[in-house]
């Protein structure tokens, strides 16, 4: 029987760079993902995009993927909110020796990355195409039955699993969930005026509509696309024509980049909201969208999955200098307890900016004008919203400043 410090149920981006992670740092995985790797690794570009903030890349870096990374994503310098194309936007936009904000990466190069990075990696055990059949969270250990016909064992198991995880309702782990009633419609194109690396983000009724930068390719300038509309208007929105589509998405961006065209595939997503009760259970710890699902507003739903990772590492890192059980509820006490509070403080301030910007009426836009102005002139309260978007606030693992655990 296979042996190895954790069991990873879900190698997709989280639950890959954690066993990375895990790896740089001396300790040993499985991992368990059903997906074909050829579909996963589909040479195509399929529109997805992801916005990595600034504390996740150091991260990255940390662990030895900062050359791979180099020169493949498009640094984002500056955020523009706006409450519809109406004046009195509110910029951030850090201090030149601040470094970016983020890094917006392609999610097909970084599956190629991170898959290319496990399988290689000495003190991974990658069981692509496969599921765990069962799962026994005894006093000495998890055991997994796979669909292989193997069994693998080690004193922890973690659950990467992603929104509707499995093992999430089978430890009987209660969340907090509601339906926004909205899809997000991705995609990319090509746009005549430089974005200047920076992010917009325009509030309409129906939800944001997100501009964010991509690195220039053969067709020019590009940029990437998360549409917030209502769920009735999702299936009609993928069925427009590409022409059709980009006159609308022209007319919700007011022109401000030009002519666009070259149109990516589109995809859509519903979009929902739901915060585990607890993060752990017996051998057991939940990451990324397993443990917390938030609206796309301000693309944290990645980087909060990044922070857990860099935070269950130095629980388990420390734990092993101190010849601990990985299991024992001490050590999975303290990754509750460091994650509790900042994935709780983040869904609920994105659940609050979606229900605020939702709000119709001539009399709640010119609130949230004010508010924005207000905003631009609070130095202090702009510092902080920038620490959220870089990823750099709350008790810092030393993975997002940029150490090792």
């Amino acid at each position: 029987m296979a042996e190895a410090d954790v069991i990873i149920l879900g190698g997709g981006l989280v639950g890959s760079t954690l066993a990375i992670t895990l790896d740089a740092h001396g300790l040993s995985s499985i991992v368990i993902d059903p997906a074909d790797p050829e579909t996963m690794l589909a040479a195509g570009f399929d529109g997805r995009a992801s916005a990595i903030a600034a504390g996740p890349q150091r991260m990255l870096e940390a662990i030895g993927l900062g050359a791979d990374l180099e020169g493949k994503g498009c640094a984002i310098t500056a955020i523009r909110v706006s409450d519809g194309l109406d004046p009195g936007a509110l910029d951030f936009a850090p201090a030149a020796d601040d470094g970016a904000l983020g890094i917006m990466y392609e999610n097909r190069l970084l599956r190629q990355l991170l898959y290319h990075r496990a399988s290689a990696a000495a003190q991974i055990d990658l069981r692509m195409k496969t599921r765990a059949l069962s799962v026994d969270r005894g006093e000495a250990g998890v055991v997994a039955l796979l669909s292989d016909g193997s069994s693998v064992r080690a004193p922890l198991l973690i659950a990467a699993e992603g929104r509707k995880s499995p093992t999430r309702e089978a430890a009987g782990i209660r969340i907090a969930t509601w339906n926004y009633h909205h899809n997000a419609i991705i995609t990319a194109f090509n746009h005549e005026r430089d974005h200047q690396q920076t992010a917009f983000e325009i509030f309409y009724p129906a939800g944001p509509f997100a501009i964010l930068p991509l690195l220039d390719d053969e067709h020019g300038h590009r940029s990437a696309l998360v549409w917030t509309v209502s769920e009735r208007d999702a299936p009609g929105m993928l069925k427009l024509s590409d022409r059709g589509f980009l006159a609308e998405a022209s007319r919700n961006m007011g022109g401000f980049l030009g002519e666009i065209g070259n149109l990516a595939p589109r995809s859509t997503y519903p979009l929902g909201f739901h915060h585990a009760a607890r993060i752990t259970d017996r051998r057991l710890a939940l990451v990324g969208d397993a443990g917390h699902g938030i609206h796309p507003i301000a693309g944290q739903g990645l980087n909060l999955g990044f922070r857990d990772v860099a935070t269950l590492v130095e629980v388990l890192v420390e734990g092993k200098r101190l010849g601990l059980d990985l299991g024992d509820p001490q050590v999975l006490t303290r990754y509750e307890r460091w994650r509790g509070v900042d994935t709780l403080m983040v869904a609920v301030a994105t659940d609050g900016l979606n229900r605020l910007f939702g709000i119709p009426g001539k009399a709640a836009s010119a609130v949230r004008r004010f508010g924005l102005s207000a905003v631009e002139k609070l130095l202090p309260l702009k510092a902080r919203f920038m620490a959220e978007a870089r990823g750099e606030s709350g008790d810092l693992p030393r993975l997002l400043q940029g150490a090792m655990a």
